[in-house]
């Protein structure tokens, strides 16, 4: 479907004001976000912001100055080490890419319900998600985009929810925290988010949050059967399928499943990652560090309406679990 007129004047104008930023770093880091394809970049602002050019514009620039004041530029080289540190956070932070689609888009898998967040502080699990955020967007998207021959920026999450539990409210900060992140510096780089292994406790919580989005990102959101297997083999092969996904009933993303894990240390995705990484810390002329302090990144401001949400999310899940304990 062509981009209408009225669409196509906003990204003229938005060129026409992103051509008046003079500051080098700002052109820099625009670069390594952009990756060559700078209309599909303003296109995602633009929709981030319903298509109001100065706002979309405001909130690049604001993207752009949190890239440099964060040194994120160079956050892919620099390894989170000692090695059994990245271990723990891996297995504590789970997520993992299993494959491509038939159209050539990153599944991203995600283990909700089963992630703990409880070994490693918060400033290793943001540093770990904005890595995998920046391998996404600077070397993986690039090279499909180039082995397909069209730009492919965008990518799909199965999010697996087994084992989603109250306790899960204990991360809730953290949680916030990163998809705050994601929001504003990485606005619309998911296609779709494809739910798995849903308990009951997900399905209470729906019918809270689901009224709360905005349209645009509920319709993002599709809550499959089970595993969701036989839906996700309409647009991916076997092979791209998250592990979690493999069988025929919700057996969920436990370590110990057959087939190949995609959150773990030693899948491929995290070896080559990890690998990337440490080359471009070495290539600066040092060795590989015994032991490194976390990257720390500026936390945006949680905006009120999030915590009013988590807020709700916690109340009735409160309510879920006093239902079930009552007699």
């Amino acid at each position: 479907m062509g981009i209408v007129s009225k669409e196509e004047e906003a990204i003229d104008e938005f060129v026409k004001l992103m051509d008046k930023v003079e500051e080098e770093t700002l052109k820099t880091t625009f670069k390594n976000v952009h990756q060559g394809y700078p209309r599909e970049t303003l296109i995602r602002f633009l929709k981030a912001r319903d298509w109001n050019v100065v706002k979309a514009h405001t909130m690049l620039v604001e993207c752009l100055r949190w890239r440099v004041d964060n040194e994120i530029d160079s956050i892919l080289s620099k390894p989170i080490v000692p090695g059994e540190l990245y271990r723990d956070v891996r297995d504590s932070q789970l997520i993992g890419m299993s494959g491509y689609t038939r159209e050539g888009w990153p599944v991203f898998a995600v283990g909700v319900g089963l992630s703990t967040f409880d070994k490693a502080s918060v400033h290793y699990y943001v540093q770990s998600h904005i890595q995998i955020n920046e391998y996404r967007d600077r070397v993986l998207l690039p090279s499909i985009s180039k082995k397909i021959g069209r730009p492919i920026t965008t990518c799909i999450k199965v999010l697996d929810m087994t084992g989603l539990k109250l306790s899960a409210l204990s991360q809730i900060k953290l949680v916030t925290i990163i998809s705050t992140i994601d929001d504003l510096n990485y606005p619309e780089k998911t296609n779709t988010y494809y739910v798995v292994n849903a308990p009951y406790i997900f399905s209470a919580c729906w019918k809270v949050v689901k009224p709360l989005l905005q349209e645009r990102t509920r319709k993002k959101v599709h809550v499959l059967s089970g595993c969701g297997k036989d839906e996700l083999l309409k647009i991916m092969d076997y092979t791209s399928l998250p592990h979690f996904c493999r069988r025929g009933s919700s057996s969920g993303s436990s370590h110990h499943a057959q087939g190949v894990d995609c959150f773990s240390v030693d899948h491929p995705f995290h070896q080559q990652l990890y690998n990337y990484v440490k080359h471009r810390y070495e290539s600066q002329g040092q060795a590989e560090p015994a032991k490194q302090g976390s990257f720390h990144v500026g936390f945006p401001e949680s905006v009120d309406a999030r915590v009013e949400m988590a807020k709700t999310i916690g109340s009735e899940l409160h309510k879920v679990e006093n239902c079930k304990a009552s007699p």
